[in-house]
């Protein structure tokens, strides 16, 4: 937990928010409403939660005008209590401050360009002719291919992997594990054979992008995957070769997204899901969780597939009614036939 204290006033200028009760009210860190205490600042986001707003022990809540008649205490009080939360985490924050420089314990090719203002970390390996601009991090461990380029302020957790031709923009974070660049999944058959295709394209990340720890992102067949600015993705993904997300778009943890589908802008793709290949997602689509996306989707809106949550004795007896639904739908059509013909007579 960072070593900061704040008052309301100071965070409320910060938000450009209003202050209800003690603007000289110190907070020293974040909490729920269950469990925070006296030096802390909780927030509430979702009605349901308004029955702890009696009980809470925060120094101080940040909640919505309509949530200020549930409480009457110290309040931050924001249109979006959700942002607001988002936004004050930032000034708690315990990441890890780095020096500039760069370790004797690193390896630095010759040809590389590594601004004096970013700090790179034992055991980091950056390759030929790559490009490190002004700020960046590279921590411990990441590898960084030839001819990548990481963009100012960026940020390489440890043990990240960069394969050749990687770029990635600025403001980006990339969390432990993850590898950006592998080779696409792209074979031909030759009799009982897998003849393999080299994948000749990089992959390409825009500015303020959040790769989550453990994800992966395919490079192309020929030309670039493509990760536009603003996207968020969780852990554990699969971005295959030559796909594209668009802008702002966001998409949570062990979702695979197959090759060459394009994904556009300010999409929401849900846990678990799975995106075939050579489709195309319009923009402001959502799609929820352990979805199959098997066709292109051509209009916004929200999609769901699959069956819902039941007791597995129902879900049982389901599965057999499911496997005659054929038979069911061929009968109900020659039961309306007859109807049709009785009618005709």
């Amino acid at each position: 937990m960072a070593d900061y204290s704040f008052t309301l006033q100071q965070l409320a200028d910060e938000l450009g928010a209003v202050i209800q009760g003690d603007k000289e009210c110190v907070i020293h860190s974040l909490g729920t409403l269950q469990s925070a205490n006296a030096e802390q600042l909780a927030f509430i986001a979702n009605p349901n939660y308004r029955k702890y707003l009696a009980s809470t022990a925060a120094a101080a809540v940040i909640l919505s005008p309509e949530d200020q008649a549930y409480y009457s205490g110290n309040a931050i009080v924001s249109p979006d209590p959700y942002l607001a939360y988002a936004r004050v985490s930032r000034l708690f924050s315990s990441s890890e401050k780095y020096s500039q420089g760069v370790s004797p314990h690193a390896v630095i090719d010759q040809t590389a360009i590594v601004s004096d203002s970013a700090h790179i970390a034992a055991g980091a390996v950056i390759s030929s002719h790559v490009v490190v601009a002004d700020n960046v991090v590279i921590g411990p461990n990441v590898v960084v291919g030839e001819k990548c380029r990481i963009g100012a302020q960026s940020r390489l957790e440890a043990n990240v992997t960069l394969y050749p031709d990687v770029h990635i923009g600025e403001n980006c974070l990339v969390h432990s594990g993850a590898v950006l660049g592998a080779d696409g999944f792209g074979f031909a058959k030759e009799k009982d054979n897998w003849v393999k295709i080299s994948q000749l394209g990089g992959v390409r990340i825009g500015s303020h992008v959040e790769i989550g720890a453990g994800t992966t992102i395919d490079r192309g067949a020929l030309e670039h995957t493509i990760i536009e600015d603003g996207v968020i993705l969780d852990n554990q993904i699969q971005i295959a070769h030559n796909v594209k997300i668009g802008e702002n778009s966001a998409i949570a943890g062990c979702t695979a997204i197959a090759g060459s589908t394009k994904i556009g802008n300010r999409c929401t793709i849900a846990g678990a899901c799975g995106v075939t290949g050579h489709l195309d997602i319009a923009d402001d689509v959502h799609i929820t969780a352990m979805t199959l996306v098997t066709k292109s989707i051509r209009q916004p809106g929200a999609y769901s597939s699959g069956t819902g949550f039941m007791p597995h004795a129902s879900w049982k007896k389901n599965v057999v009614r499911f496997r005659k639904l054929d038979e069911l739908a061929r009968r109900l059509k020659s039961v309306e036939d007859r109807i049709e013909e009785i009618k005709g007579s």
